[in-house]
């Protein structure tokens, strides 16, 4: 089959072990949907396979109206809202869903923490800069760590609050709360005190319409002056404008991001870039080799089972019915 591998930034898909699954199909990889080459584009429209790199790329009706050749889109990863599942029901295109897993985004997550709480990139660029310890910061060891959040990146990111002598305050629904409870972790009383409590906040929630500015601007305005906000879920689980704006009000203190409402960002003006007590990474959560050669593996086996005629973990097969 024609097999077209999308927003393949670092270019890495090919170097993969699972990568030789394709095997005997044609492969095409496009580094960046955003900057294609006519060459690429042909590419495209012979499409029969698209393979997604989790949300970067967005599936609309627009975008498969370009492609009249395809037949199976398969995800890397759980899909989500970059996948238009009406428009691909319309022009009767397959998708098949793929695995996951916590452990990358969770250490990467910690990563964040303690290079905010201790100031660390800060310090690297000073002293890059010809400078010595211009700055300091703090141990984790009795600090609140509030998780809003406990599924199974929540729960990783207890676990390491523990290692760390960390006092731990769970947030979220009901099921979240009881299985906080029964781990032995604290909850908060209200979404109010949990702000208020908490030293560093980090959110681990699926973005789904319930959950879409579901952190308001009032909510990190309640925040300690010196807490930190950490965000590697998705950008839209906060408020429009509400992280920025708190942050012109001094609260919280510092911000660690990895997700943002557009992506990529390539303008090196883009507001938080320019915060001293912001740190932004370019949503490396799941991008790590290990995580890589796991969500890959998947997807590829799912491409090879819709070749043989045996199609496996599809969404919507009833299109075909």
């Amino acid at each position: 089959m024609k097999v077209v591998i999308l927003d393949d930034y670092q270019e890495a898909v090919k170097d993969l072990t699972c990568f030789s699954l394709l095997e005997g199909h044609e492969v095409t990889v496009i580094k960046d949907i955003h900057d294609i080459s006519v060459f690429s584009f042909e590419k495209l429209k012979e499409a029969e396979v698209l393979v997604l790199i989790r949300e970067r790329t967005r599936i609309d009706e627009d975008f498969l109206s370009k492609l009249p050749n395809l037949k199976l889109i398969s995800q890397t990863g759980k899909i989500a809202s970059h996948i238009d599942l009406e428009a691909c029901n319309k022009y009767k295109v397959l998708v098949a869903e793929g695995i996951g897993s916590p452990v990358a985004p969770s250490e990467l997550t910690w990563g964040l923490i303690l290079n905010s709480q201790r100031k660390i990139p800060q310090a690297i660029t000073d002293m890059k800069n010809g400078l010595w310890q211009t700055n300091i910061g703090k141990t984790l060891k009795g600090q609140t760590i509030g998780i809003w959040g406990y599924g199974k990146i929540g729960k990783k990111i207890a676990n390491y609050a523990k290692a760390f002598d960390m006092t731990v305050l769970i947030w979220g629904s009901e099921k979240s709360l009881a299985n906080a409870k029964d781990d032995g972790h604290l909850v908060a009383e209200n979404k109010e005190s949990f702000f208020r409590t908490s030293d560093i906040i980090t959110l681990h929630l699926r973005l789904v319409p319930e959950t879409q500015g579901i952190v308001k601007q009032t909510d990190l305005q309640q925040m300690k002056n010196e807490a930190i906000f950490v965000n590697t879920s998705r950008a839209e689980l906060v408020e429009k404008d509400a992280l920025m704006n708190a942050l012109k009000d001094g609260k919280p203190g510092y911000v660690a991001l990895d997700v943002y409402e557009e992506e990529p960002i390539y303008d090196k003006e883009y507001p938080f870039l320019k915060m001293p007590n912001v740190i932004c990474t370019p949503h490396l959560g799941y991008v790590e080799k290990n995580g890589y050669e796991l969500y890959f593996s998947k997807a590829f086996e799912n491409i090879n089972n819709f070749a043989n005629g045996n199609p496996e973990n599809i969404i919507n097969l009833h299109i075909l019915m």
